[in-house]
C-alpha cells in the first residue's frame, strides 16, 4: 500500500469510528489528519485535503480545541492560523477520557443524585425507582472516580491503569 492510500484509509476509518465514540465524522477526520501530519496545517490545508467546506472545517476545528485535542499555532511570518494535535498516544487518550467524564459522565452523577433523592412515598413504584437510580448512581460515581485516578496517573495511565486492574 502507498503512502497516499494508507493516509486516505487511516483518515477515513478513524472518522467512522469517531460517530461510535459521539463525534461527527469531519470532526474525527481533521483530528487523525493533523494527528499523522508532520507539520501544522492551515484551515485551507485540511479544507482542500479533506474536502470539505471552510464553515465544516472552522466549525469542527473550534470544537476540537474546547476538547483540548488541538491547538493553534503561530507561525513566524505566517498571516493564517495553524493547528496542531496532540501526538503522545497516551496523552490524547487522558485528555479524551477527562473531557468525556466532564461533558456526560457527571451530569448523569448530577441527575441521579436528584432522582434518586426523590421522597419516599411508600408505594412499591417510588421504592423501585429509589433503589435502581441509587445503584446506578453508585456505580456511575465508581466509574467516574476509577477514569479520574487513570486520568491522574499522566505517563502511560491507559496501559498502567489496565495492568493494575488486571492483578
Amino acid at each position: 500500500m502507498e503512502y497516499q492510500e494508507a493516509k486516505e484509509k487511516f483518515i477515513s476509518t478513524w472518522g467512522s469510528l469517531g460517530s461510535l465514540w459521539g463525534i461527527n465524522k469531519a470532526m474525527a477526520q481533521i483530528q487523525a489528519l493533523l494527528f499523522i501530519s508532520t507539520q501544522p496545517l492551515s484551515m485551507e490545508d485540511i479544507m482542500e485535503d479533506l474536502k470539505i467546506s471552510r464553515g465544516n472545517t472552522s466549525m469542527n476545528l473550534r470544537q476540537l480545541m474546547d476538547w483540548g485535542i488541538v491547538t493553534k499555532v503561530l507561525i513566524s511570518g505566517e498571516r493564517k492560523e495553524f493547528f496542531t494535535t496532540e501526538k503522545d498516544v497516551q496523552e490524547l487518550a487522558r485528555i479524551i477520557a477527562k473531557e468525556r467524564s466532564r461533558r456526560e459522565i457527571r451530569p448523569v452523577i448530577k441527575v441521579l443524585d436528584d432522582v434518586s433523592s426523590i421522597k419516599d412515598d411508600g408505594t412499591e413504584k417510588t421504592k423501585e425507582l429509589i433503589k435502581q437510580t441509587k445503584a446506578l448512581q453508585s456505580l456511575t460515581q465508581d466509574l467516574d472516580a476509577l477514569m479520574s485516578k487513570m486520568v491522574n496517573q499522566k505517563q502511560n495511565w491507559l496501559t498502567k491503569s489496565v495492568m493494575k486492574l488486571m492483578k
